[in-house]
């Protein structure tokens, strides 16, 4: 099946150029139809159908750092990752849970939201980091994805300006930059959510036809699981060596007895149960029920059942990544262990051990050499799509905190057409920042480790303060406004502390010195320091509200559960049917079966 040619050939590019004509003519079609005003500009005008919305959050996650980093990941330590995807339950919180909240508020950010749950401090508070957070995880991450299809499947190409070589993963970058940059600034929100619902069929069938032609290269699925051993395909118990010990935690088990809790507290280049048991649910919840990034689609909805059917549909297709990125990675790593595609031999060390910094680059190079011309060309449309929608929908959503949160609150009077022309303005002055953290995210030890880090250490507040202010109506403003304070400030120091042994500056190849505080919370893992941030923060929030005066509960009426009107119940039970729970209830057991399969 290895069909010898590896390079971009003519049928390729024949294939792409197609694909992008297409993308093209969508952007074309959405923009004539475009109203210079902001709700059609950063919400689609409130008019996407379920099925775009679906595919428009689907599309918006799977783009660069799942695509590469996720197969990456496979490729170094095995269905790992897949606790993460499996969290397609969070989209179900968010269809079930909080959208008939957010359609009745008619909000277009996040922060609004929490204006009117709380205060204007809070909203505040959460726009600007909301935009840092974008900045330095899912911008820098989908700049730097880009680079690495491009280095990895056009490694030859290179610029030579005044006397300077540029090499393809920095052309990459800037490409992908600019192409995406333009029809975001141009289209906004319709044209990143019709384009996305385009993408989504095209990757979808192009990770299935790589995951076909590995496994038939390699001999099939049983092959790929004796190769791989069991626990690679073990979600179910920490994939560490017994007796091995990696990063510090607060527990030192060193007899027999003690194993199950150094299994549970260990770290050793995966996850250990105990930090995915709590740590992951955090994360995803906040993701998937709070973040501007993938709430501002189900924000463009015409009514409330619209936009739970879009909710339910993503979280659908939310159960492919499994199949379609991590086990090519798996596969990326046995054909390269089995030397039956010899140009995957880099990925394997002396120690016989996977690479991480080659396994960033194992789904493109399955792409060059496995596939042959022409479904080559889709594939890598179909990738380099998936980098530019998820990009595309990072820039649409700083624009959109930046020009509704921040612009407008500071100019009441600006009209439609100059927020229009602010969020244009917000979105190219977003990319040139990201273009500084690259180097950030080129030194980070593994692209989808990186991501995950910093979003343990940012969203626990922002979960905190959603989650008990939807459910629990005595939560005040002082409360939401320090439990965010005293988080974020937390969850910033560690990244301070991280940053300078990240990029291996001078000083700290090494890291700190062993035993101090610094190299404590360096070394302190990333997932039980997210889980203590949440703790503090919901202590916070909790002991500030109890100890100031309640809410005026007339203020936030229908934007809790209880201060929800019988008239809000009514609309909400009329808003879905037999159909939508059927639907949730086939989502629940792709998730179950897939943690009943992967069980070593």
């Amino acid at each position: 099946m290895n069909t010898g040619t590896t390079s971009i050939t003519g049928l390729d590019w024949a294939m792409i150029a197609l694909y992008f004509s297409i993308l093209l003519c969508v952007a074309w079609w959405v923009v004539r139809r475009a109203k210079d005003s902001a709700a059609d500009y950063f919400l689609a005008g409130r008019n996407l159908g379920w099925w775009v919305i679906g595919a428009s959050i689907f599309a918006s996650n799977i783009g660069s750092e799942h695509i590469v980093g996720l197969a990456g990941s496979g490729a170094t330590s095995g269905v790992a990752m897949a606790h993460y995807e499996l969290h397609a339950w969070c989209l179900l919180v968010l269809a079930w849970v909080f959208v008939p909240f957010y359609m009745r508020s008619m909000v277009f950010t996040m922060p609004e939201f929490l204006e009117r749950r709380f205060s204007e401090s809070s909203r505040y508070v959460l726009s600007i980091v909301s935009l840092i957070t974008f900045v330095i995880s899912k911008i820098a991450v989908g700049i730097f994805a880009g680079g690495v299809v491009f280095s990895t499947l056009l490694p030859e190409m290179h610029l030579d300006i005044g006397g300077v070589s540029i090499d393809s993963f920095w052309i990459g970058s800037v490409l992908v930059i600019v192409l995406t940059g333009l029809y975001t600034t141009i289209g906004g929100m319709r044209a990143v959510a019709y384009n996305d619902a385009v993408q989504v069929g095209v990757l979808i069938l192009g990770s299935a036809l790589l995951t076909g032609y590995g496994l038939i290269e390699l001999g099939g699925w049983g092959e790929l699981r004796r190769i791989c051993g069991s626990d690679m395909f073990n979600l179910w118990k920490p994939l560490i060596p017994t007796g091995v010990e990696g990063t510090w935690a607060p527990v030192l088990q060193t007899d027999a007895a003690g194993k199950v809790i150094r299994e549970a507290w260990y770290f050793n280049g995966n996850f250990p149960w105990l930090g995915m048991l709590f740590c992951a649910p955090i994360i995803g919840l906040w993701y998937w029920c709070t973040d501007q990034y993938i709430v501002q689609r189900a924000l463009g909805a015409p009514d409330e059942s619209t936009a739970r059917r879009g909710s339910i549909f993503a979280a659908f297709l939310k159960l492919f990544p499994v199949y379609l990125f991590i086990i090519p990675g798996l596969i990326c790593y046995a054909l390269a262990k089995s030397g039956k595609v010899p140009g995957l031999a880099g990925l394997i060390g002396p120690d016989g051990q996977p690479v991480a910094a080659i396994s960033n680059g194992a789904f493109p190079m399955m792409v060059k050499y496995l596939l042959p011309p022409g479904i080559r060309g889709i594939v890598v449309a179909g990738l380099l799509s998936a980098l530019m929608g998820s990009l595309a929908g990072v820039f649409n959503a700083c624009s959109t905190l930046f020009t509704v949160d921040l612009y407008q609150k500071w100019r009441p009077q600006a009209s439609q057409h100059q927020l229009v022309r602010t969020g244009r303005i917000a979105t190219v002055v977003m990319i040139f920042i990201a273009l500084a953290w690259i180097p950030v995210i080129k030194g980070a030890n593994g692209l989808y480790g990186y991501l995950q880090s910093v979003q343990s250490y940012l969203a626990p507040p922002i979960f905190v303060v959603f989650f008990l202010g939807v459910f629990w109506k005595r939560m005040n403003a002082q409360g939401a406004l320090w439990a965010m304070i005293v988080g974020f400030a937390m969850g910033i120091f560690r990244m301070v502390v991280d940053t300078p042994v990240t990029l291996g500056m001078a000083g700290f190849e090494k890291g700190y010195t062993p035993d101090s505080f610094l190299w404590i919370v360096n070394n302190f893992y990333f997932q039980y320091f997210s889980v203590l941030i949440t703790l503090v923060s919901a202590v916070v929030m909790v002991g500030v509200s109890l100890a100031t005066a309640a809410p005026d509960y007339a203020k936030i009426g229908s934007l809790t559960f209880g201060t929800t009107t019988d008239a809000d119940r009514k609309l909400t039970r009329a808003s879905w049917s037999g159909r939508e729970v059927v639907a949730s209830g086939v989502v629940l057991a792709g998730i179950l079966a897939g943690y009943l399969y992967f069980r070593g």
